[in-house]
């Protein structure tokens, strides 16, 4: 929806999920033989200033990536929090800045974002690298539109905002396509996991679509907390098998390390 903005919400705990398991894939994905060619249906601004008033205002990001950055954070994360603390909190690098940093020179990446705003800003961000072209278009048709050259990899991250149950069923209807279209790509959904379970139809759907490795992990949520989501999964189809294991890792420690802080 054009009314939302990451920055918000940026450096919270879905998306230490989220980007620590990224970190794991594009790595994986990284490592194989094949050219990379990195797909964002829904990019957001690329960076995040989590010091600046609109990250300030909820503070999503205190009980999150900062409070990562400031104890000790689960070791399965040690490679991903390496680059976060690395960039500090004034350029706390979303999934486009951590694919800019992940992947290598020979990469292409397509970006999409129809958000006015939040394009002018993922541009700036991205600006001066020559692997990525930047869309103001719906990431759904557009990423569609597009397919590897000879010998590529496809990666394909798709992170819609979930503000109403019509972003559940439009991905619903778009992931087949998109398995059809891309056989052996690896496709990457964020999913939040709500506090009434309203994802859980939906993810039973996913599972009949083909093998699919998930990952996710839940936080304790306090009696009266007005947040509707209390966990963060993330489902990738064509995986590196190798990226499992270490995923796995990740989601369980912080499922861990966020029962702890309760």
């Amino acid at each position: 929806m054009l009314s939302y903005q990451h920055g918000f919400h940026a450096g919270n705990r879905a998306d230490v999920l989220k980007h620590g398991v990224l970190d794991t894939l594009l790595k994986a994905a990284a490592a194989g033989p094949r050219p990379l060619f990195y797909v964002e249906t829904h990019s957001g601004r690329g960076r995040y200033d989590l010091t600046n008033a609109q990250a300030r205002k909820r503070g999503e990001s205190d009980d999150g990536v900062i409070a990562l950055m400031k104890g000790k954070a689960p070791s399965p994360l040690s490679g991903w929090m390496d680059l976060v603390n690395a960039r500090g909190m004034k350029d706390y690098p979303g999934s486009p800045a951590l694919a800019q940093a992940l992947l290598p020179k020979s990469a292409r990446m397509v970006l999409f974002e129809l958000h006015p705003q939040e394009n002018a800003a993922l541009t700036e961000a991205m600006r001066g690298d020559d692997r990525i072209r930047i869309q103001k278009a719906d990431g759904y048709t557009g990423a569609l539109k597009l397919a590897p050259r000879g010998g590529e990899q496809l990666v394909v991250l798709v992170d819609p905002s979930y503000e109403t149950q019509r972003d559940i069923e439009a991905l619903a209807l778009w992931t087949p396509k998109a398995l059809k279209r891309w056989p052996g790509a690896l496709l990457i959904l964020w999913l939040p996991l709500f506090r009434d379970g309203r994802e859980a139809e939906f993810g039973e759907y996913l599972a009949t679509l083909g093998d699919a490795m998930i990952f996710g992990a839940r936080w304790p949520v306090a009696t009266g907390t007005e947040s509707s989501i209390e966990g963060s999964a993330m489902v990738a189809f064509g995986a590196p098998p190798e990226a499992r294991a270490p995923c796995e890792a990740i989601a369980t420690s912080l499922e861990n390390y966020w029962a702890q802080k309760a």
